[in-house]
């Protein structure tokens, strides 16, 4: 199963791809991406597609499914509960949005390879900006869907404090998507050693990814490493370590 696909320049993943990898029914797991829709449109807008029934099948109507770029999905992903299945998929996640990247580079055409990057990709190309909000009315055109934008609103309202202590955890380099070696030591209680750092920059070198600098009490400011980088370097997933309890999807 292909799970990163290329879609308007993006490498993107969909609800209905996270539901067949995870063995979960895509209907909760669209259900998930439109209850926490305030907290994956920090990381971009989170479009909305509407496939038809295949022919042959009876009973139901077209159905409707999110299309998520890699952070959003990681996201999404902890809010799931951390069965081994889910854990499998999130290695598998990485690694494709890895190797999607990969072939875009040398293809001549790279992706931007970073977050912020992604984002202002994104917000750069107006057409491709349009054509996902039309895309998102067409999607919530009806009663049921009115409705279940105004309880998903109701509920970012209601998890606000919740969304500003996880933004400030990664501010702090104690994140699901990025987290310092001194973070990672003190929750693990082990130690990587003086060079414990070479691998994660190795990781990002390849990307093209540029680490960002945090504040730290002791030292100033200190490296947050992706989460790519310490599930690829050392098999440690940020999620586990930092994010909640999550959900079942």
């Amino acid at each position: 199963m292909t799970i990163v696909i290329i879609k308007d320049g993006d490498a993107v993943t969909t609800t209905l791809a996270i539901a067949e990898g995870t063995l979960n029914d895509h209907a909760s797991v669209i259900a998930l991406a439109r209850r926490y829709q305030a907290d994956l449109e920090d990381f971009g807008l989170v479009r909305f597609e509407i496939r038809p029934r295949e022919a042959g099948q009876h009973g139901g109507g077209d159905t409707e499914f999110a299309i998520l770029n890699e952070p959003q999905s990681t996201l999404l992903l902890t809010y799931m509960r951390n069965t081994d299945i889910v854990r499998a998929f999130k290695k598998k996640l990485v690694r494709e949005f890895w190797e999607m990247v990969q072939q875009r580079n040398q293809s001549g055409t790279s992706l931007p390879a970073d977050y912020i990057g992604a984002l202002e990709h994104l917000l750069a190309s107006k057409r491709a900006e349009q054509l996902a909000i039309e895309e998102r009315d067409n999607a919530v055109a009806t009663k049921a869907e009115i409705g279940s934008r105004r309880e998903a609103t109701a509920m970012a309202t209601a998890s606000a404090a919740v969304r500003e202590a996880r933004q400030l955890r990664e501010r702090l380099g104690m994140g699901v998507i990025q987290a310092t070696i001194v973070a990672v030591e003190k929750a693990l209680g082990r130690e990587f050693g003086r060079s414990g750092w070479r691998p994660l920059k190795k990781w990002c070198e390849a990307r093209d990814i540029k680490a960002p600098h945090v504040v730290h009490p002791t030292f100033g400011s200190v490296i947050a490493w992706p989460a790519g980088a310490w599930m690829d370097a050392y098999q440690i997933d940020l999620a586990d370590l930092f994010g909640a309890d999550g959900e079942q999807a």
